[in-house]
């Protein structure tokens, strides 16, 4: 189905920057919305059930597996992780923009319901700066980092598969890019009618298909 709302997808290794400037966005286009994933993993910091994640236990997450209740599901650093169908499907039907921050694999599976969905891959300068990163934020044992890493590059190896690619740098460039493309997929010719459907019709070009392009 097309909806109104429009899917973003953002995807990057381990210390890439996803989180920082998924939470810059958020904080900065209020027609925006982050799916809240589910999760088995415990809570960290000051994170809350419901708010950065829906934390549940293993058995249950495998009972809504099993159910069909996920769009998309995958198992990341020894995790469960899952999105929630029906509540992203509620939400573009209500014209909302979603945003999901998952890793390669589910958007993988989430492209495959949704071609329209828009795919980000945020890659690091290089191997060296992710490395960096990664012991500069001080979460992880050594063990974890040298996993990270390893893992970071089967990650990036699946960056030709997705929409767009921003290479986070400078932390501002790459929130400006992002942004960019927010705006530039809103503006697209079919979500525009998607999501002002009373103005193509009043123009009369709602059932018209693009011709050649100018």
């Amino acid at each position: 189905m097309d909806f109104p709302g429009n899917l973003f997808i953002v995807a990057a290794p381990s210390g890439a920057g996803k989180s920082s400037l998924v939470a810059e966005l958020l904080a900065r286009d209020p027609k925006l919305q982050l799916s809240v994933s589910t999760t088995t993993r415990a809570p960290r910091g000051q994170e809350e059930d419901g708010r950065e994640y829906c934390f549940v236990q293993r058995a249950e997450f495998e009972r809504r597996i099993e159910s069909g209740e996920f769009l998309e599901w995958a198992e990341v650093h020894g995790n469960l992780y899952g999105t929630s169908r029906a509540w992203i499907e509620q939400r573009m039907v209500d014209g909302v923009d979603v945003l999901l921050e998952i890793d390669w694999q589910g958007a993988a599976q989430v492209r495959s319901h949704f071609a329209n969905a828009v795919g980000v891959f945020i890659l690091p300068p290089s191997f060296e700066e992710l490395e960096a990163r990664l012991r500069r934020r001080g979460e992880d044992g050594e063990s974890t980092i040298l996993r990270r890493l390893a893992e970071a590059r089967v990650e990036t190896a699946q960056a030709p598969n997705f929409d767009f690619i921003i290479v986070n740098r400078h932390f501002h460039e790459a929130l400006r890019e992002l942004e960019s493309i927010v705006v530039a997929q809103r503006l697209r010719y079919a979500a525009q009618r998607r999501a002002h459907p009373e103005v193509f019709r009043a123009l009369g070009i709602d059932q018209a298909s693009p011709g050649t392009r100018i």
